[in-house]
């Protein structure tokens, strides 16, 4: 089991791969990719119960759904440093015929890979039917979401969050990124939601507040808590805060880097904010 700092020079390289990804083929996310790299290195590497190889059914292990499919890079660096496939391939990004596509897909046969997620707004329904297969089956282990906060405007999450709360959906953690910003600005420009936690508790959801969602230390007790709420009857939601470009200082605080690569200036330069530290690919 990695210790904190073991989590953190991981997610330094991750940002590193993931920069690098993006900036070869001037194509890609890397705002929410930067803003998500804790969650994803600190739920793959130290809380998802993981079995070794890659079994689509997920049988008998923790599962996880990635909604918010344009934050590919960040979710391929996460899985080829975990061992799903190797990190040379990381070079493959948006190249055609290669596994690694701007947003994942299944027929490739990339493990790791559990669902297609170009369009946004259906990750949810796919985890909460994977969780209710997984009590069917009384599988134990648990099914992890995560979700953007602009994308909780596609109303089928909605009807998501209904059927979860009204069938006792109780083995499923979802986690919503609020970062406050997406492609067009501003989420509470765009369409403002009001109070998304009052929305997920009126839906009959458990819901937890993290306001250091690129903290380490506080993913790992929040996410732990989250844990322990399981199997009480309703489903749990996770609010998580982070900075969209969280470790770049020129792509922190601003929409502008939700879907566009630095240039070779610019990487060198996010690259220096981010030491290698495991090797780059």
């Amino acid at each position: 089991m990695p210790n904190t700092q073991e989590l953190q020079d991981l997610t330094t390289q991750v940002r590193r791969d993931l920069l690098r990804m993006v900036h070869k083929v001037n194509s890609g996310h890397p705002g929410g990719s930067l803003g998500c790299a804790e969650f994803l290195v600190t739920l793959y590497n130290e809380i998802m119960d993981l079995k070794p190889g890659f079994d689509m059914d997920g049988i008998d292990e923790d599962v996880f759904f990635l909604s918010n499919g344009h934050i590919s890079p960040v979710f391929y660096s996460v899985l080829a440093r975990r061992g799903y496939f190797p990190v040379e391939e990381l070079s493959t990004f948006r190249l055609l015929n290669s596994r690694l596509q701007g947003h994942p897909t299944t027929h490739e046969g990339l493990p790791g890979i559990r669902m297609a997620s170009g369009s946004l707004g259906q990750g949810l329904s796919v985890a909460i039917g994977a969780a209710q297969v997984k009590k069917m089956n009384n599988d134990s282990k648990l099914v992890y979401c995560l979700t953007g906060d602009g994308e909780l405007q596609e109303g089928q999450n909605w009807e998501a969050l209904m059927y979860a709360s009204a069938k006792g959906v109780d083995n499923l953690i979802a986690t919503v990124d609020l970062n406050g910003k997406q492609i067009d600005g501003p989420t509470d420009e765009v369409l403002n939601m009001g109070s998304v936690k009052a929305k997920f508790e009126a839906f009959g959801w458990t819901v937890l507040e993290l306001k250091e969602g690129n903290n380490i230390e506080a993913l790992i007790e929040t996410l732990n808590k989250a844990k322990g709420l399981t199997g009480n009857g309703k489903p749990i939601c996770i609010l998580m805060e982070t900075e969209m470009g969280n470790g770049v200082d020129f792509m922190m605080g601003t929409h502008h880097w939700h879907g566009m690569a630095p240039n070779d200036d610019q990487l060198a330069d996010a690259l220096a904010q981010n030491k290698e530290t495991l090797g780059d690919y």
